[in-house]
């Protein structure tokens, strides 16, 4: 897979404090994550983009037992998850990109989290979401979290946005974050995600999470 967004140095350290500041609602995202994946018979759950394994430490301390591969292309990244998964023994992390995995291995469940947006849709996005679905059993559920919308969609979910941060952040440093999301991030319109789920091999993904840009999706393999 090519043209792949890979985190490092400090933008790898700051990535947790970021996200929980810049996505409203991500820590009851996450907190209940597992509960969407709990009924799932196949418990061997894949993590794309796993980052610096917050994403899985959820699944860890859920009821359920689950056996987990988490995969992201950036080295600092998995270093970090790593340090914090290392004394789990149910959690296995690659450093690189959902082709490099064997596809004779196959999996109960997938997620994939604030990954799609920082791909273009020139055939990057359907590599990544096929390369997942082949890895897949039949009806396995995927769960997504990422920006979503059209250009209108996304500047008025963008002013929503900026009235649900934080206060006290640098006005100037706000002002470029929402720049780049709206002009230099990827995110397609909620029925091109359909139509690239739906090609790749999945079912037409129901919309369960939304707050501001982000939107979470539920859809499962064909």
């Amino acid at each position: 897979m090519s043209k792949v967004e890979v985190f490092e140095d400090q933008r790898a350290a700051g990535y947790n404090s970021f996200v929980e500041t810049w996505i409203p609602g991500y820590r009851y995202f996450m907190d209940r994550l597992p509960n969407i994946l709990k009924e799932t018979i196949n418990k061997h759950l894949l993590v794309v983009g796993c980052g610096t394994g917050a994403e899985i430490e959820r699944f860890i301390h859920a009821r359920e037992s689950w056996e987990i591969t988490g995969i992201d292309p950036s080295p600092a990244m998995i270093t970090q998850a790593a340090k914090s998964l290392e004394s789990f023994e149910n959690v296995r992390l690659i450093e690189g990109v959902v082709t490099d995995l064997d596809k004779a291995e196959i999996f109960g469940a997938a997620t994939l989290l604030l990954v799609l947006h920082f791909m273009e849709d020139d055939g990057t996005k359907i590599e990544l979401l096929q390369s997942i679905s082949e890895r897949l059993e039949k009806d396995a559920p995927f769960v997504l979290l990422d920006i979503t919308g059209d250009k209108e969609q996304i500047r008025g979910n963008l002013n929503i946005l900026k009235q649900l941060l934080p206060e006290g952040l640098d006005p100037e440093d706000v002002a470029n974050r929402l720049n780049r999301i709206e002009n230099h991030l990827h995110p397609v319109s909620e029925k091109r995600l359909s139509e690239l789920l739906v090609e790749a091999g999945f079912e037409s993904p129901l919309r369960f999470f939304q707050n501001s840009i982000y939107m979470g999706w539920l859809t499962k393999k064909l």
